[in-house]
């Protein structure tokens, strides 16, 4: 409490940083960018110079509330010069989207385990380095559940300081498993891949992106003038069972979010640009239907080189595997970036 930290936003996750600092008591400097568009480095540099009391910079990897990603690894390695630490909200990021953190010289990343991590809610998961762990022995903030020193000595004991939700871990552990599997730089490309033939699709209905430098883990869309952006979101999943996002804050209306995210596949993709030529074309949109989908199909006839694909389980009985022909019928995730064939 006191003491100062930097909070690098472009969206309604990266000032939800500067609201929790509020509530602990700090002193917060807000780079604030407008929504759409990413932090500039530069930015984070110059007031890390203007401010050597700062202690901690935060930002987000991927905001989702406006499907930006940030340059985090140029980020990381103006902090690393300074005493503060980097602290970084890889939520959706983790997994869909490159981040290296040990290069990138991140601190702290903390993520959850309902995203790039394919599994329910009710995880939340945190690296810490050698840097900020002095940070956690001595800051004076209130904790108790929250307390990163209770879960190290546990961990260490392969125990939890409190009562876990053992299924979730279960079907975490059966996730990690399918992502070991798949590989790495295989889900990247993957979720590159399924990023590029929305897009692709996007622009071919005549749609505008959203996000100046738009991330892998969804795309962002402007509503068209005149159409309902809520009633987008809301006759897609009523009337074909497609759940796609709305905009948060300032946007709601304003901008529709499609995720590509965790185990979906090329498929999931298709449906829902399907979905959203027909919605369109009843609210009155111009749009010529079959066009988006068409230019997905030729995305994902000719990108990437070597074709990824998400692991598919073998067999029954052994937790929480996708189907191998027809998509998932998990609902959308939590935070609401979530695009799901239902």
């Amino acid at each position: 409490p006191g003491e100062t930290a930097l909070v690098a936003s472009s969206g309604v996750f990266g000032d939800r940083f500067a609201k929790i600092l509020d509530v602990y008591g700090m002193k917060t400097v807000l780079v604030r960018e407008p929504d759409g568009q990413i932090v500039p480095p530069a930015k984070i540099e110059d007031a890390l110079k203007k401010n050597p009391a700062i202690k901690a910079v935060f930002a987000t990897h991927t905001e989702t509330s406006t499907g930006v990603v940030n340059d985090i690894e140029a980020i990381g390695k103006i902090v690393a010069k300074t005493p503060a630490v980097f602290i970084v909200d890889s939520v959706s990021g983790l997994v869909g989207q490159e981040l290296r953190t040990d290069d990138w010289k991140i601190d702290v990343v903390c993520t959850g385990s309902q995203k790039g991590l394919m599994t329910a809610p009710g995880l939340g998961m945190v690296s810490v380095s050698a840097k900020a762990w002095p940070l956690v022995e001595a800051s004076k903030s209130p904790r108790f559940y929250f307390d990163w020193r209770k879960m190290k000595k546990s961990v260490a004991e392969k125990q939890t300081p409190f009562t876990p939700p053992v299924t979730v871990i279960a079907a975490q552990a059966e996730a990690l498993r399918l992502i070991k599997q798949e590989g790495l730089e295989n889900i990247f490309a993957r979720h590159a891949w399924l990023a590029n033939a929305t897009r692709e699709a996007v622009k071919a209905l005549g749609l505008k992106l959203f996000a100046q430098v738009p991330c892998n883990v969804l795309t962002s869309i402007v509503v068209p003038e005149g159409i309902d952006g809520k009633a987008i979101v809301k006759r897609m999943r009523e009337d074909y069972g497609v759940s796609i996002a709305g905009g948060q804050g300032d946007l709601v209306g304003k901008i529709i979010r499609i995720a590509h995210m965790g185990y979906m596949e090329r498929f999931d993709v298709i449906v829902g640009i399907s979905a959203l030529e027909m919605m369109l074309s009843q609210l009155g949109f111009k749009v010529e239907l079959g066009k988006g989908v068409a230019a997905a199909e030729r995305a994902f006839l000719t990108k990437p080189s070597i074709i990824p694909s998400p692991p598919v389980g073998e067999g029954g009985g052994e937790g929480s595997r996708r189907p191998s022909k027809s998509p998932p019928s998990t609902p959308s995730p939590t935070r609401g970036e979530g695009s799901r064939v239902r």
